[in-house]
């Protein structure tokens, strides 16, 4: 049998499959503070924009197709995008994998682990009451950093991208 023989429900099932597989390759580990810490303070020339939100957020929601942007639109520079989840670690499975997997994030996606807010939110910024949206934008090797503790609007996030001098 040539691949031409191949009956038309073989194909439409291979079209599908191949769809799918980059939805169900998304992986979401879940981390503690001191992980996404270092990860985020790496001795490097890179931007880390660092959103964190949670699937029960509409306002988090919202912005996230605006952070995929940023994320696909500054791929060739030094810029990464990591979505930090601050929903529970037993809803992964029920609730954000299959977000994630739904909406197609390309952005590296996280869980954090962490109970305790008072231990680590003022790590990521003393003036952030701990609401969400929150986004972090780092670049260690220049020491500069901003937070912003609201939603973000459209041009907004590559406004201060850019004034970050890629």
């Amino acid at each position: 049998m040539t691949i031409t023989n191949k009956p038309k429900s073989f194909w439409l099932t291979v079209l599908f499959l191949a769809w799918m597989i980059p939805a169900m390759s998304q992986h979401v580990p879940v981390i503690q503070f001191d992980q996404l810490n270092k990860r985020i303070h790496q001795n490097n020339d890179t931007l880390y924009v660092v959103n964190f939100w949670a699937t029960w957020c509409g306002p988090c929601v919202t912005e996230l197709p605006l952070l995929e942007s940023v994320h696909k639109k500054f791929a060739n520079q030094k810029v990464k995008v990591l979505l930090v989840s601050l929903d529970f670690k037993r809803d992964l499975q029920t609730k954000v994998i299959p977000f994630v997997q739904k909406r197609k994030l390309q952005s590296s996606v996280y869980l954090l682990n962490e109970t305790d807010y008072n231990t680590w939110i003022d790590k990521i910024s003393p003036e952030w009451s701990g609401s969400i949206p929150a986004t972090l934008f780092i670049k260690t090797s220049r020491n500069v950093r901003k937070f912003m503790e609201k939603e973000v609007k459209a041009g907004e996030l590559e406004t201060i991208i850019q004034s970050f001098h890629l």
